[in-house]
């Protein structure tokens, strides 16, 4: 049987982190990134819910997710996934765009799923170059010329159509966003919300697509990972994220990303200089 793999290389001087799925049988749940998403499937075939539209993704597709964007995907026939990804924090991405086009906002993406050898070919490449730690300009000419390919593809400007009771799911997910590593419930959301547990379950998922408690594990799935980064031990990132222990840690962790807490801190070199005690 193929082996379940997942490879991850943080490049410094661009900001961005690449990464490699091979042989990934599993499903992904409904979930949501606090970066943007490029990436190019290899092998196997996917259909994925993204934005409420249902896609089925193979060899060849590119798939490009922005910050808070939710999407869930299953295996569909017998070849497992083989991916290579690059996770962009918004504030590189936002600086890209502004050399590219001169506009002040982040950039929005929308389909999710294009086809064009172009933007794949330079994808490929650059991933190729980080996760070998290359070190000349290349990457860095890659990455501008693989933003400005996707800007022209599918680069949008006109926001999607609020759901109804935006303006309150809005306040609750900043409140959810400072207050995450605290225990929370339905009952605490609602009377933050002010909402009724029926209406704020519908509009929670409208507007988000997932449920809040999905919302709130992915919010500490993200916090996890920046603690992580920085060489917080698993034990201890998992506490400070919000989760009961390592153990549920683990499981949401590889359950979201593919990879666990340990293999994914291992892929920072400078994580075991800064990790405390």
């Amino acid at each position: 049987m193929k082996q379940t793999r997942r490879t991850t290389v943080y490049d410094p001087a661009l900001g961005i982190e690449a990464y490699r799925l091979q042989g990934f049988p599993r499903p992904f749940p409904p979930h949501f990134h606090d970066y943007y998403v490029i990436g190019y499937v290899e092998a196997g075939t996917r259909r994925m819910v993204c934005g409420g539209q249902a896609w089925t993704v193979r060899r060849g597709d590119l798939l490009v997710f922005q910050p808070g964007e939710v999407h869930a995907c299953v295996q569909a026939g017998r070849g497992s996934l083989s991916y290579r990804g690059l996770n962009v924090p918004p504030a590189v991405m936002e600086h890209l765009a502004g050399e590219l086009t001169g506009a002040a906002a982040p950039p929005r993406f929308s389909p999710p799923v294009l086809t064009d050898p172009e933007a794949a070919g330079c994808l490929r490449f650059l991933h190729r170059l980080v996760m070998a730690g290359e070190p000349d300009f290349r990457r860095e000419e890659l990455l501008m010329l693989l933003v400005s390919r996707l800007l022209q593809l599918c680069g949008q400007t006109a926001p999607a159509e609020a759901p109804a009771c935006r303006a309150e799911i809005a306040q609750l997910c900043g409140w959810m966003e400072r207050h995450f590593a605290q225990r929370l419930d339905l009952d605490t959301l609602c009377r933050r919300a002010h909402l009724s547990k029926s209406t704020l379950l519908r509009a929670f998922v409208q507007a988000r697509g997932m449920t809040p408690y999905r919302y709130l594990e992915s919010l500490r799935v993200g916090a996890a990972r920046r603690l992580l980064e920085r060489g917080v031990p698993p034990a201890e990132a998992a506490l400070e994220a919000g989760f009961a222990d390592q153990s549920h840690l683990t499981h949401a962790f590889s359950r979201y990303l593919g990879i666990t807490p340990g293999a994914y801190q291992a892929s920072f070199p400078s994580a075991e200089i800064r990790k405390r005690g």
